[in-house]
């Protein structure tokens, strides 16, 4: 998991998840300290895939770090590491996205738990000198009051370290984005970036609904907007960004394989195709890694990387003078 000789302009990761960046060494260590039963197994095995699976298998992988935030400097220590290894692969930048519900034992302790992140968010930058932001997210299976305490807990979070909110979840369980308009309400009402899982596993027109219901400005992973031309089309024509995370949707199935993965046909469609890695402890690959893929196996050239880094810079969760300070370098190629 290091970084390549592959780069792009800039190295902006717009689609991670904080549990899919547990360190191994990190995970033995936090099992002793727990007492975990299981403290001595091979943590690399456990959290890693040995190839590509189906979304279910996957999900096993990435649960099995959900004890190692059981308390917030455990959280804030996770997040601060998060942030080196992002740095130590070469990203510029990095938006960490979370469910807070699933790390706090009641609603009341949402604000401590998103809080805990935050710190770790600001640790991060504070040791590497790259930027990052935390992503709040929202899940398919809870109950709209848990959604809606989530939400308003991003809100208060708003610009102390929370620059967006997400959905996330089995699409095929909870296909209905109803429920969730008024949890999408608060964050926007508060400033919030808007993400969100979509045409992951359902259809292309789940990403739409997203865009219509929610708000969402990015969509997470819609591999299946590739599905329906038509719909490209209609992403183009509103500069909606679609966030790839090419290996990780071929260990979940997204994609039958990497040659079917339809990066590339959003790419040359003019869609404003974004990058990130997903979970990349899970698939032994960070972002640096995810652009080589690109290059390698999608046959993106240098002005496809090129126009990825301008998309990234346009549809990143920052405030204007760090956007701004983004486009001077690409303007002056350092």
């Amino acid at each position: 998991m290091s970084a390549t000789s592959a780069s792009a302009p800039l190295l902006i990761n717009l689609h991670s998840h904080l549990e899919g960046r547990v360190r191994p060494g990190t995970a033995a260590q936090i099992a002793r300290e727990l007492g975990m039963p299981d403290a001595g197994r091979d943590w690399a095995a456990a959290l890693q895939l040995d190839g590509p699976a189906d979304l279910t298998t996957y999900l096993v992988k990435v649960v099995a770090t959900f004890p190692f935030f059981s308390r917030l400097d455990l959280l804030e220590r996770i997040t601060r590491e998060a942030v080196e290894d992002a740095a130590a692969d070469g990203e510029d930048h990095l938006e960490l996205r979370f469910g807070p519900a699933s790390h706090a034992s009641t609603l009341a302790e949402l604000d401590a738990v998103i809080a805990a992140m935050c710190a770790g968010i600001e640790a991060g930058m504070a040791d590497t000198g790259i930027s990052a932001g935390v992503v709040v997210a929202a899940l398919r299976s809870d109950p709209s009051e848990v959604n809606e305490a989530v939400a308003r807990a991003a809100a208060r979070a708003a610009g102390t370290g929370v620059v967006g909110f997400d959905l996330a979840g089995d699409e095929l369980l909870f296909p209905d984005l109803d429920r969730y308009r008024d949890a999408f309400a608060i964050a926007r009402s508060a400033g919030l970036g808007i993400t969100c899982h979509a045409a992951e596993a359902a259809s292309g027109r789940a990403a739409q609904q997203a865009v219509e219901l929610l708000g969402a400005t990015r969509i997470g992973h819609g591999a299946r907007i590739a599905e329906e031309p038509d719909l490209i089309r209609w992403f183009v024509e509103r500069d909606i960004a679609i966030e790839v995370c090419p290996t990780s949707n071929v260990y979940t199935g997204a994609v039958t394989s990497m040659d079917a993965h339809p990066a590339a046909r959003f790419a040359r469609a003019g869609a404003r195709v974004v990058l990130g890695d997903d979970n990349p402890r899970q698939t032994e690959s960070l972002l640096s890694n995810e652009v080589a893929v690109l290059r390698n196996d999608l046959e993106f050239d240098d002005a496809m990387i090129a126009a990825l880094a301008r998309h990234s810079v346009d549809a990143a969760f920052v405030a204007d003078g760090v956007r701004q300070s983004w486009r001077s370098r690409l303007e002056s190629g350092s």
